[in-house]
């Protein structure tokens, strides 16, 4: 079995597309929502991608 833990799957979604990122991080240390600059297939340059519900 898998241990149950501080880690939990999170949706990236960009500002400016419908693309999505799926990554984990870990709720305890960072709280705050997350922001990452990543590449957007559709739009072919990079962009903010904000952490979704």
């Amino acid at each position: 079995m898998a241990k149950k833990g501080a880690r939990e799957n999170i949706k990236l979604k960009s500002t400016e597309s419908s693309e999505v990122y799926w990554t984990n991080k870990n709720k305890k240390n960072s709280t705050e929502r997350l922001e990452l600059k990543k590449f957007d297939k559709k739009l072919r340059k990079h962009v903010v991608f904000k952490e979704a519900k």
